[in-house]
């Protein structure tokens, strides 16, 4: 792996350095087909105590992302350049021994399938009590005790006799919020969560979305929440990213984004939702044509063969020119502010009521 240097392609932070500062991160993997660019020039950053959604469509980059800031790629299939710095200190040239370090104690992450993420060999305690075992060197008898105590944190009745219990005899709700109690039992300054009410019923959703917020209030993380659900990030995060084929095409803060979109893709995003209050029987506007594939990737600006709006930009620079995402609020898209102001006004905005 190494580390890049900045360039004019690379915006650099303004004001104080945020607490995880990604810049121009790049991530390729070799397959038997060829090269796939997962993720592509992608910058963000995450302050402490903020939440920052990710959203996009399946195989946008979201969780390739946060795999590698975590150091989870596997280093023998994939090469990533860019940087990666957590509270100051490079990632992306770490040694393995520092990022075990830090999974689990300074950074870590809730799994988007708690099923798989908890091994059923080993009782749900045990898996808990374990990163705190290795990153405090506490005792079992300390560990099991701050285990029971994240269990009944996370809403787990009876956590004294559920700390014996195998991942099998926990339903999906609990399995998550063992996860939960999992990530959260070192006090991490990070944590990301993997669309982690993806399986779960809308009440349970709503519930460990509640218990997320509460336990940031408590322990001041910072958190990046992965989802696919406007609705979800609407109600969990401060500042949100959008996703597209390995890149980043649109950011700002949540309330920004969700009402005055300014990137054709975020548009059809929420064109493609139900109206909260709208009429059963209303038509939803689907984005037409598929994502592409990142083995090769349409050039220009990658949404263009799904764009219904390229005919306003003139001489072809969309699917010649692959447009720049600047610093702060921005969209990566060719159409003239004026023109995204005039088509949302328009078009969009009468069809999300």
């Amino acid at each position: 792996m190494t580390t890049m240097t900045k360039t004019e392609d690379t915006p650099a932070p303004t004001g104080p350095e945020a607490f995880l500062s990604v810049r121009d991160l790049r991530v390729r993997f070799s397959t038997e087909d060829g090269i796939v660019n997962a993720v592509d020039g992608l910058s963000f950053d995450v302050e402490r105590g903020k939440t920052l959604g990710i959203v996009g469509e399946s195989g946008s980059g979201k969780s390739v992302t946060n795999l590698t800031v975590l150091g989870l790629h596997n280093p023998k299939t994939s090469a990533v350049d860019g940087s990666i710095r957590l509270d100051g200190q490079e990632l992306t040239d770490a040694p393995e021994k520092e990022l075990e370090k830090l999974r689990g104690n300074k950074v870590a992450m809730i799994f988007q399938d708690p099923l798989t993420a908890l091994s059923p060999y080993y009782t749900v305690g045990r898996q808990i009590a374990e990163p705190f075992m290795k990153h405090t060197g506490a005792s079992k008898k300390q560990a099991k005790a701050r285990a029971i105590e994240m269990l009944d944190k996370v809403g787990i009745p009876q956590p004294a006799l559920r700390f014996n219990d195998y991942p099998h005899q926990f339903s999906g709700g609990m399995r998550q919020r063992a996860m939960i109690a999992m990530a959260l039992i070192c006090n991490p300054d990070l944590l990301i969560a993997d669309e982690p009410t993806t399986a779960l019923d809308v009440t349970v959703q709503a519930q460990i979305l509640d218990l997320l917020k509460d336990l940031q209030q408590e322990f001041g993380s910072a958190i990046i929440f992965i989802t696919h659900d406007l609705g979800v990030i609407a109600n969990m995060a401060d500042d949100l990213l959008v996703m597209y084929a390995g890149r980043a095409v649109e950011r700002g803060s949540v309330r920004e984004v969700l009402t005055a979109p300014q990137h054709p893709y975020t548009w059809g995003l929420l064109s493609s939702m139900p109206r909260l209050g709208g009429d059963i029987d209303e038509a939803l506007t689907p984005i037409p044509g598929s994502p592409p594939s990142l083995l090769n990737p349409p050039s220009g600006c990658p949404f263009h063969p799904r764009c219904t709006f390229t005919d306003k930009v003139e001489d072809s620079r969309c699917s010649g020119e692959r447009p720049q995402l600047a610093e702060g609020r921005a969209a990566a898209c060719h159409l003239t502010s004026q023109q995204k102001q005039t088509i949302f006004i328009d078009q969009i905005k009468p069809r999300l009521g």
